[in-house]
């Protein structure tokens, strides 16, 4: 069965605790509960897409390039194709929990009715204002027992369009340049900060550079709002017992 709700998350976990009561293994579909919070000071999150599924399924993988679906949410924030590509993989799946984009400082929530063979959750949406980041978890092991475990995850930046920190209006793929600031602390004027991306794959965003000029200078976010740094993500599963429709 799949669920249409809203989440958020985030890749590459920083760590994981968890507070593990005795519970049933995997053997009849489970009720999972994956609440995400937005950790940073002024950067927002794009709908969230969140999903359980099969091991050999990845919404992107680090160090690999970004597919045209995830370039797609990563310069945009659109999820279609994502969305297609977790239907076509028969994942239960998650869309929008928070109903729009997820402030700084606040949270989202999304259950998931897991099955045995989706054993692996994954989640992602856009960072705004940057120009190709976003935060995601990569299929990372559902934990087997019952309990409550927390992971803290890191932005990422997708590798497909130069960190210009210019807000254009750009979003579509291939269009540079930051759609917009949600927040709105950006300034205009600027004349762009950084070329071509070293890393051409998905890797570890290096954060926003910003600047103190709201008129000019290279960079259109302000350095003493936008800037950010690692982790940006609180996420919490809660894994319930197994149950028989």
């Amino acid at each position: 069965m799949k669920s249409i709700i809203s989440a958020t998350i985030l890749s590459l976990s920083l760590g994981l605790s968890a507070a593990v009561s005795a519970g049933d293994r995997w053997g009849n579909d489970r009720s999972v509960d994956v609440v995400i919070t937005n950790l940073t000071h002024a950067t927002y999150f794009t709908p969230l897409l969140i999903a359980a599924h099969e091991s050999d399924f990845h919404l992107f993988q680090v160090g690999t390039p970004a597919s045209e679906n995830l370039q797609a949410m990563a310069e945009g924030g659109s999820l279609t194709g994502l969305i297609e590509d977790v239907t076509a993989a028969g994942a239960d799946y998650v869309v929008d929990p928070a109903a729009g984009l997820l402030a700084p400082g606040a949270s989202a929530t999304a259950t998931l009715e897991t099955g045995k063979k989706a054993r692996n959750l994954s989640l992602t949406a856009m960072l705004l204002p940057t120009n190709d980041g976003f935060v995601g978890l990569d299929g990372e092991p559902i934990p087997k027992q019952s309990g409550v475990y927390t992971f803290y995850l890191y932005g990422y930046d997708a590798g497909t369009e130069a960190n210009d920190e210019r807000i254009t209006g750009g979003g579509a793929p291939g269009v540079p340049g930051i759609p917009a600031d949600p927040g709105g602390n950006a300034g205009i004027g600027g004349t762009g900060v950084a070329g071509t991306d070293y890393n051409a794959t998905v890797h570890i965003h290096r954060g926003v550079l910003g600047d103190l000029d709201p008129t000019g200078g290279p960079s259109d976010l302000d350095a003493g709002v936008h800037h950010w740094l690692n982790p940006v993500a609180k996420v919490t599963v809660t894994v319930g017992g197994s149950h028989r429709d």
